[in-house]
């Protein structure tokens, strides 16, 4: 058994043509056996060359194939057999193939190769094979022949005879030894079977060393071994589940180093692993499509699968931010190999949402990735599911919105919008059912007029989500991605519908505790227009704003601080009337007017004067603040006149009217540089504001109350108790008599 044996030999063993052959020898001992029987005594004087040529003939005896022609020919140099051989396809199950039932087969059950993608039904049974057997199915795809050395080994009890006939006529056969190799790789194995597989009889689990990962690391880089990668799974599996009771394992993982390089390796290796063996298709559109199937495909799916979900168990024990980033970065590159399990998708999918809405902002942008390349799928399917289920973890996330919590609330209005312009035609149908339920919301709310009612529409999540669908349909229906697609968006007609919504949600309540909310539907009507170019009359529902906030002559003095209009929807009782709440109120409405006339469908319209005239002149008695946006509306207009002076076209041809917007300079006016100066001026407050809020209390090293209260001595006297406090800064004070 010492002997070394050829690759070519490995291989005919391990392609299950070993039993087939051992079957063709004893059939060939059984006819020789009569020949000699009916010859007698006679034949034994006759030549060695009349027994060559029925050894010839016997040999030639071969089985029956109806698809002989579909099927991969043995050819071994030593016997000239012509069997068919079993391919992977005939495996129905892992229990099939770990008992070598489908040697015993007819080759009638050999189909051609199906390239279509597998039926659910299938997908379910293979996740739901334990992970052992996963494992196990790749271990045998690679080990050659063991199964087929322990028959060898009990011919001598069953059949002495035939064992004989084998040590004289075919020594090699027996000779044959699968564990040895001519490579380094093959040798580099067997030494990790004698240090890992073989102790899993053991008492005590064998302990992961830095020797035996280097080992594995080597032959994956070297040889893409999917032998070295059935064990390094089979030891993060081990990793995943170590902590749990119910689990068997396989490795024992003894210090948080080796646990750390464990998962690192097996993150980063795997993808490169996975796809030499088997590469998938990327169209042009940016989407993938999962590799062809073959026997190799669907043998190494079941471990994927399992490895996939270890990833999926993995994630929440992590604690720190780079290993949960790492393991969203590297489980992403394996889901077209996992992309036909519905189930451990939505497990996925569930986790990334998770961490996408509680994280941190680096973690965040990792499963917001990992979301995408989810949703770059070849499989509309899959993109519905993604789409649905991001929009509602960001309402349910938006529920309640804080000074600290807005950032990430914008974080994810910002992601999820991106992923619903990778393909609008299907994000129209989620569009159009979304901002529905909003309208029905806001119907509902007209008609009861209760306060219950009111309160469908007057909360952040109506809130967040009117802005959403603002940021979604401006991204969408931008001159950049018209002019990038080559044709108009298929969500440019349900602009019209949010807007109509968005307005008669403004005017539902009209009071002064109402306003805030007001401005942040404003705002999001305004970016809608600002990228769509699309005419909102939005100083409909400013200006009234800014009169109301004027009409109090004799404001209420107060101390509170300056509410914050962007944290805030409904002001709070005290500050109502109140100087601190009037003056935030005009500068709010003031600015999101300014910004309404200098954005690009108002500014450059040719038309500008009319329409400023019209919308400031309610606004031209007030405060400074008031009368400086109105002075710099009016050179805009004058600045307007001036360049339309030489038109000689009529306001009727359109095609001149946009030739002549498109080519002014928007920028250069007065009203844009004013509004520039004034975004920055807030710029630099907010971050003044930020950096006072988050910054860290100062270590003042001041002295312990108790120390204080130590230092304080009575002194009783005459009639009346008089107390001496030590100043703990040093300088002696005397107390008060009581």
């Amino acid at each position: 058994m010492g002997k070394t044996t050829k690759k070519s030999a490995r291989k005919f063993a391990s392609s299950g043509k070993l039993k087939q052959t051992i079957e063709g020898r004893r059939k060939h001992q059984q006819a020789k056996k009569k020949i000699q029987g009916r010859r007698g005594a006679k034949g034994k004087g006759k030549g060695k060359e009349r027994e060559t040529a029925v050894d010839n003939m016997l040999l030639e005896i071969k089985e029956p194939s109806k698809k002989a022609k579909a099927n991969p020919k043995c050819v071994c140099s030593r016997y000239r057999c012509n069997y068919s051989l079993p391919t992977l396809n005939r495996v129905k199950s892992v229990d099939d193939f770990l008992g070598a039932k489908f040697m015993e087969d007819d080759d009638d059950s050999e189909g051609e190769e199906d390239e279509e993608q597998p039926d659910s039904d299938e997908v379910e049974d293979e996740e739901s094979i334990a992970d052992d057997q996963s494992f196990a199915s790749i271990d045998d795809l690679e080990d050659e022949g063991t199964t087929h050395i322990a028959e060898l080994s009990k011919l001598a009890e069953k059949d002495p005879e035939f064992y004989k006939y084998l040590q004289e006529n075919d020594k090699e056969l027996l000779e044959f030894n699968p564990n040895q190799s001519d490579e380094d790789e093959d040798d580099d194995d067997e030494q990790v079977d004698q240090d890992g597989d073989t102790q899993m009889d053991d008492e005590s689990l064998p302990i992961l060393t830095n020797e035996i990962l280097q080992r594995w690391k080597k032959a994956l880089l070297e040889h893409r071994s999917l032998r070295a990668l059935r064990r390094l799974l089979i030891a993060f599996r081990s990793a995943a589940h170590m902590n749990e009771e119910d689990q068997v394992l396989a490795w024992s993982i003894d210090s948080s180093t080796m646990y750390r390089k464990l998962i690192t390796t097996t993150l980063r290796f795997t993808p490169i692993v996975l796809e030499h063996h088997l590469p998938y298709k990327i169209l042009p559109s940016g989407k993938f499509k999962p590799p062809t199937q073959s026997p190799k495909q669907k043998t190494i799916q079941k471990l994927v699968l399992s490895y996939f979900n270890n990833i999926i168990h993995l994630i929440p024990q992590l604690t720190d931010n780079e290993m949960i980033q790492l393991s969203l970065t590297e489980s992403a590159k394996i889901l077209p190999y996992t992309i036909t399990s519905r189930k451990s998708v939505k497990a996925y999918l569930k986790r990334c949402l998770e961490l996408w809405s509680t994280a941190e902002d680096s973690v965040r942008i990792a499963a917001f990735l990992a979301i995408r390349k989810l949703a770059s799928s070849h499989d509309d399917t899959i993109l519905d599911i993604v789409l649905k289920s991001t929009y509602l973890e960001l309402v349910r996330s938006s529920k309640s919105t804080s000074v600290h919590k807005l950032p990430s609330i914008n974080l994810m209005k910002n992601s999820a919008s991106e992923l619903f312009c990778m393909d609008h035609a299907a994000a129209y149908q989620h569009a159009f059912g979304y901002i529905r339920q909003l309208a029905i919301h806001l119907r509902n709310s007209m008609k009861t007029k209760t306060k219950d009612a009111y309160k469908l529409v007057y909360n952040w999540q109506y809130v967040h989500s009117v802005d959403f669908w603002s940021l979604v349909l401006g991204r969408a229906c931008s001159l950049e991605t018209q002019i990038e697609r080559g044709q108009e968006s298929e969500l440019k007609p349900l602009i019209y519908p949010l807007v109509q919504v968005s307005l008669g949600a403004i005017k539902l309540v009209s009071n002064a505790r109402s306003f805030p909310l007001h401005l942040h539907i404003i705002r999001s009507m305004l970016h809608l227009s600002r990228h769509t170019k699309t005419f909102i009359p939005l100083p409909s529902y400013i200006v009234p704003i800014i009169t109301s906030a004027l009409a109090f002559k004799k404001p209420k003095p107060s101390t509170l601080r300056p509410l914050d209009f962007d944290s805030n929807i409904r002001v709070p009782s005290q500050y109502l009337k109140t100087r601190v709440y009037i003056d935030g109120l005009v500068e709010e409405g003031t600015f999101v007017l300014a910004e309404w006339l200098a954005s690009p469908p108002i500014q450059g319209s040719i038309a500008f004067p009319e329409i400023a005239c019209s919308r400031c002149c309610h606004a031209a008695q007030g405060p400074l603040r008031v009368k400086g946006m109105v002075e710099r509306t009016e050179e805009s207009a004058k600045w307007i006149e001036q360049k339309r002076k030489g038109v000689g076209f009529a306001p009727g041809e359109m095609a001149e009217v946009e030739r002549w917007e498109s080519a002014l300079k928007v920028n250069e006016s007065p009203l844009a540089k004013y509004v520039k100066v004034q975004q920055k001026a807030r710029a630099k407050r907010k971050t003044l504001i930020d950096k006072v809020r988050y910054m860290p209390l100062p270590d003042l090293d001041l002295p312990c109350i108790t120390n204080v209260l130590r230092s304080v001595r009575r002194r009783p006297k005459a009639k009346m108790r008089s107390w001496t406090i030590r100043c703990p800064f040093g300088v002696p004070r005397s107390g008060g008599t009581t």
